[in-house]
């Protein structure tokens, strides 16, 4: 019963009806045509956590999958052995690069994989609220505190052989003690143990990339500044790797989706195209002169308010972006289907985490077929989610 509640409540999200009412006659209307269970969107609030949220989102969502259970599990938990770790490779690099929050996909199966993961009823990770009422993780004061501590230890000329525990002491005050051992459902496990009773195996997921700048086919270390543990991705053509996704949610999988969403037709209501900005007076119908007169929030708010013809994305568009600094490794999120709007134009279903209240489709956002191709920086999925002779050519 608890998983058919979960089910239906992730696809109500999806619901093509869930639109503001002043928008309908010019905004977008979806209709759903393939999606694959999702687990409740959640907030990473003030905090670089989305890797994260979104990986762990995906990981509950094939644990819905393999066992048929729902589980939730706990941000917090990896954030804190990632920022420990991302620490220590910070300290023996002269903290260069500087220490962040941020990570990718693979952060979160390293963990999974060297450390274990654990429910949130485990480990909450919330303990610097002001009232009762904060529950939402806040990294301001975190980072600049573990950020200072690193600062000090770059300038001493030896290290203590205890300067990992000081730092751990940090994180363990802000987000509470990671847990060796905790009940769960009336059993014993450890994070280890949690993971094997799941059905997860760290070995069974990949991530895909498309760049032109090393051979297809072959393996390579995205250099982005959240791929700091050099995670080495399957290099793919943009056709294939969008052939993957396509392949993946017809075949009752997600995908962790790391992309850039600094663009112009990505919105906070929950929308991301491709509109052609160089256009936008002719695209709108509007005046040239009162055109150029509008501001940039104007513009884009112009441009994304309805359906609009977008770019043709070309290999060579995706690597001219990412060449010149245009294509930046932003955020996660999680792919889990595929929409239509009212003109038959194909989108992408993409589960957030910055709650439910902060786009006109509670928490779900609808990214366009062109946007998909030109800002996805990478993806992880399961190898079985891959089409075989995709696989074949990758020797997995």
């Amino acid at each position: 019963m608890a998983l058919v509640a979960l089910t239906m409540s992730a696809f109500a999200q999806t619901d093509s009806t869930e639109v503001k009412k002043d928008s309908v006659e010019e905004g977008f209307r979806f209709t759903t045509i393939d999606s694959v269970a999702i687990t409740r969107v959640k907030d990473q609030n003030r905090s670089g956590t989305c890797w994260a949220f979104s990986t762990l989102g995906f990981l509950e969502s094939e644990v819905l999958r393999i066992k048929g259970i729902e589980v939730e599990f706990a941000p917090m938990f990896v954030a804190s052995k990632t920022m420990i770790d991302r620490a220590t490779y910070c300290v023996r690099m002269y903290n260069e690069p500087k220490f962040a929050e941020g990570g990718s996909a693979y952060d979160v199966i390293y963990c999974m994989q060297h450390y274990g993961l654990v429910p949130k009823s485990a480990m909450p990770g919330i303990r610097y609220g002001w009232t009762e009422a904060d529950t939402l993780p806040v990294f301001g004061e975190l980072s600049a505190v573990a950020g200072g501590y690193l600062n000090g230890l770059t300038k001493q000329k030896k290290l203590s052989p205890v300067w990992r525990e000081g730092l751990q002491a940090i994180y363990d005050t802000y987000l509470g003690k990671c847990p060796e051992e905790f009940e769960y459902e009336g059993k014993t496990y450890t994070p280890q143990s949690f993971v094997k009773s799941l059905g997860l195996n760290a070995d069974d997921y990949v991530s895909l990339t498309s760049y032109t700048h090393h051979p297809f086919y072959e393996r390579f270390a995205l250099e982005v500044p959240d791929n700091w543990r050099m995670d080495q991705m399957y290099n793919l053509p943009i056709d294939e790797l969008m052939a993957v996704i396509d392949n993946a949610i017809a075949s009752g999988y997600t995908l962790a989706w790391g992309a850039d969403v600094s663009e112009l037709g990505f919105t906070r209501k929950g929308i991301g195209v491709v509109p052609d900005a160089d256009k936008g007076a002719d695209l709108t119908g509007s005046d040239m002169a009162k055109w150029v007169g509008y501001t940039a929030d104007k513009k884009k708010e112009e441009l994304t308010k309805r359906p609009l013809p977008e770019k043709e994305i070309t290999q060579q568009m995706r690597q001219d972006a990412y060449d010149n600094w245009e294509t930046t490794d932003d955020h996660g999120m999680q792919i889990f289907g595929i929409a239509h709007d009212q003109n038959g134009k194909k989108y992408y279903m993409v589960k957030n985490s910055w709650g439910t209240m902060r786009s006109d489709y509670k928490g779900i956002w609808y990214i366009s077929e062109a946007f998909m191709r030109y800002k996805t920086n990478d993806v992880l999925v399961h190898k079985n989610a891959i089409p075989k002779n995709i696989r074949k050519k990758l020797s997995l």
